[in-house]
């Protein structure tokens, strides 16, 4: 991560902490590893996402996040979010920062999110083209 990245890694934390997602805790039993591969755009614009995430044994719609990672089109920049039903724009990013212009990015979150009863959980790629209206969108249920 980028050290002009630091602020506003940290203000990501605090805003999802206050949107509806916790740290993991060691408490938290861990299920089975499963994988939500996500798609959008083709050829210098085609953008991939996994998210690995657990079940939380008891409780209801929850998951922790337990890695991301996004590989963005050479033209692109690239974010995974989740369906946070707190959030304001009804999505909340699970990475600090984008991947841009071809890089990758992983990163480790180890947080959980929840939604009430009823509210499926859902992760999102979205890419755009800087200085462009056009985007790019694959959305996976956990």
């Amino acid at each position: 991560m980028r050290l002009s990245a630091l602020p506003a890694a940290a203000a990501l934390v605090l805003a999802t902490l206050a949107a509806g997602a916790a740290p993991a805790t060691a408490d938290t039993p861990a299920g089975p590893v499963l994988q939500a591969d996500l798609e959008a755009g083709k050829g210098r614009h085609h953008n991939t996402g996994t998210v690995l995430y657990e079940r939380v044994d008891g409780a209801v719609n929850s998951v922790r996040i337990t890695s991301v990672t996004i590989y963005s089109g050479e033209l692109d920049c690239a974010w995974v979010s989740w369906n946070n039903p707190h959030g304001t724009d009804g999505w909340s990013n699970l990475t600090t920062e984008p991947s841009c212009n071809g890089t990758g990015l992983v990163e480790y979150p180890d947080i959980i999110i929840k939604a009430p009863a009823g509210h499926p959980l859902k992760v999102r790629l979205a890419a755009d083209h800087p200085g462009s209206d056009v985007v790019h969108k694959d959305i996976q249920k956990l």
